[in-house]
Parts: structure tokens; sequence; C-alpha cells
């Protein structure tokens, strides 16, 4: 949202500052771009506790997710969430369940009339398991706001390098059929492709280098 942890490593308690350079709301919201977080139990927005705050209006129920996309009426920029409790896929849940999510928001885009214009990107926040063959690569830090580790002995680190891999699927009229992508991207690249399709201006290193996913 902000391509930036902004220090934080610890995501129960957000003691962090606000992102220096701001978020990709307030650039859309700047530039009169609807955006809207449909959520199922806790909306992804609430990371960002101030500006989440004063935008209630810009976050709605799951089910007027399905209502907007079946009349066409999504906005510019839609972020869908899961139950987190449920549907996340995590260990120990049930990952049946958040696959028929994942396929209920898919199918509700497809059968969209706004379906012909539409980009849907499907990717997880974080790695599935415990281990990867594939070592992870360097990254092109955000910023210069380390992280903030108080375990003694002072862990080394930065957010100069990925962890382990996600999986990430783009669903469009445009996608190129049965490909498989070996480009190493992170979860910038989305706020890339937002910033080049509305000429708006990077918020980090980080998304500025990113590939933009066209």
């Amino acid at each position: 949202m902000a391509a930036t942890a902004a220090g934080i490593v610890n995501d129960t308690s957000l003691t962090a500052s606000p992102p220096p350079n701001g978020n990709i709301m307030e650039r859309l919201d700047a530039h009169g771009i609807s955006w809207r977080n449909y959520f199922s139990d806790l909306p992804s927005v609430f990371i960002l506790l101030d500006y989440a705050s004063a935008h209630q209006s810009n976050i709605s129920p799951i089910a007027q997710f399905f209502s907007d996309a079946g009349a066409g009426t999504l906005p510019f920029f839609s972020i869908v969430d899961p139950n987190f409790g449920s549907q996340s896929e995590e260990d120990p849940q049930n990952i049946q369940l958040g696959e028929a999510f994942a396929a209920s928001v898919i199918n509700a885009v497809m059968s969209s009339p706004a379906w012909p214009r539409t980009l849907l990107v499907w990717l997880y926040d974080e790695h599935g398991g415990y281990f990867d063959h594939v070592p992870p690569p360097r990254a092109v830090k955000p910023d210069d706001i380390p992280p903030d580790i108080q375990v003694p002995p002072d862990l080394p680190g930065g957010y100069d390098r990925y962890g382990f891999r996600v999986p990430a699927v783009i669903i469009s009229p445009y996608a190129r059929p049965d490909y498989v992508s070996h480009e190493v991207r992170d979860h910038t690249a989305i706020l890339k492709f937002i910033e080049r399709k509305w000429n708006l201006p990077a918020l980090t290193f980080r998304d500025s280098n990113a590939d933009d996913l066209l």
C-alpha cells in the first residue's frame, strides 16, 4: 500500500509513524480516482489506522463487492479481502475455503459487465511454508528507514532482500493465455501498474524500480 514498511516488523503492534510519502490510496484521492476496500472480516487498509479511520466511506462489506461487480459499478481500484480467520489458507485452516472464496471473486469479475476492461491480480501476502529451494534474491531498498529490530543481539538486516516466493496470477482479457512469467517481481509491481496507468509518482525507490506488469 505504501511500498515501504516504514520500519514495522511486528503486525500485532502498529506503532510506527505513517509512511513518509503516504500511501497509494492518498495518491488516488488526490487525483479523483475512485477506490474501495471490500472486506470479509477485517479491511486490510486498517493497517493504515489513521488513514483508514478517516475514509470509512471507502470500506464496504464483501457482499457489496459482488453487487458492484454484477452491476459493473466497481471503482477504478479495488482491494478484496477474504475472511482472514477462515479463508486466508493459513495453517491450520481448510484451504478449500480460501480457494472457494478466490474462485467466487474471480468468477464475479469475469461475469461482470466491466470484465472487458478489468485487470484482477490474485496473490498472497506471504509464503505458505518454512522452506524454499530458491534463495531469496536481493531487492531495492525502499528508503532509509531501518527495521525496528529490538532482539538482542541486534539482528542484521534491512528491507534489501526478498523473502520466500509467493504465487501471483494475472486475470484479464489482456492477459497472455497459458503463460508463466519468470520475472522476479514483488507486491509493489501492483503499485507500479497503478502509477503507470494513472501517471502517478512513485512512493519509494522500491515501486519506482518495480516491473509494471504490462
